[in-house]
């Protein structure tokens, strides 16, 4: 959208004389006419050739620091067009769907598509593209990365879904505890799981763990191993303790016991 090959010298001479990068944005819904004619719709080699025309005009003028998106909202054309020119070029590339959607409809999209493409090795930066809050993008874009191994800051949360097995409404539970453990920023693990069928199994596997037991009492693992019970009303506040009693462990590099930080429930 810029316009002539002189104009975007001027541009590209801004941003050499300010150091910074030029991202060329392909979009599945703003091909060029002679592209649209040439491939009769929008399809990966139409964002892709796209693509390389903007690289190339951006090498004539000398410019090297770029990276470059091929977005479309169809999930499969995103993918194909990025599978394609990640094997057409070498530079960065910022991975998205754009017009995913809603919070729920654009998540899901998002996530299958930069999922595919960052699990393959693909993508440099990325952009989850929903009509909602701004924060929730980043709060998207943040799990795909957790769930894929590629950022651990934060709580990791094991959770499971209601059933009749449930020991507490793990649902709401969850709620709050991932609100107030927003602030934690030190990579660990939490289970919370509402009975002792996978409980103890999931909890063996995370740094705290919490599964459901009988007359509203619950069973509280500290590094994979059984410790301590917690009343139903007081269960909420106990993690969020323990929580932040194990995450100042971690950034202190100690080794403390853990009955001098939570006063070991009965």
């Amino acid at each position: 959208n810029i316009g002539s090959s002189e104009r975007v010298k001027e541009v590209v001479n801004a941003a050499k004389a300010n150091g910074c990068a030029i991202r060329i944005g392909v979009n599945a819904g703003s091909l060029e006419k002679d592209l649209l004619e040439k491939y009769g719709e929008p399809c990966p080699e139409a964002l892709i050739e796209s693509a390389l025309d903007h690289i190339k005009l951006l090498q004539d003028h000398d410019f090297h620091e770029y990276k470059v998106a091929v977005k479309a909202s169809d999930v499969f054309l995103a993918v194909a067009a990025y599978m394609g020119l990640a094997e057409a070029v070498d530079c960065p590339l910022h991975l998205g769907i754009t017009e995913a959607g809603g919070l729920i409809g654009g998540t899901v999209k998002s996530s299958i598509g930069l999922g595919n493409m960052l699990w393959a090795g693909i993508g440099d930066t990325i952009r989850v593209s929903l009509s909602a809050e701004p924060e929730e993008e980043v709060r998207v874009g943040y799990e795909i990365l957790k769930a894929l191994g590629l950022r651990t800051r934060g709580v990791r949360v094991v959770s499971c879904p209601s059933c009749a097995r449930q020991g507490f409404d793990v649902i709401r539970t969850v709620q709050k505890l991932e609100d107030a453990l927003s602030h934690i920023k030190t990579p660990m693990s939490l289970s919370v799981l509402g009975c002792v069928v996978n409980g103890p199994g999931e909890a063996r596997e995370t740094d705290i763990g919490i599964t459901g037991g009988g007359n509203g009492k619950h069973m509280v693992y500290l590094s994979g191993v059984t410790d301590h019970h917690v009343e139903n009303d007081d269960m909420v506040s106990h993690i969020v303790k323990l929580v932040e009693a194990k995450a100042a462990e971690i950034d202190a590099g100690t080794s403390v016991s853990m009955d001098t930080l939570h006063g070991k429930a009965a």
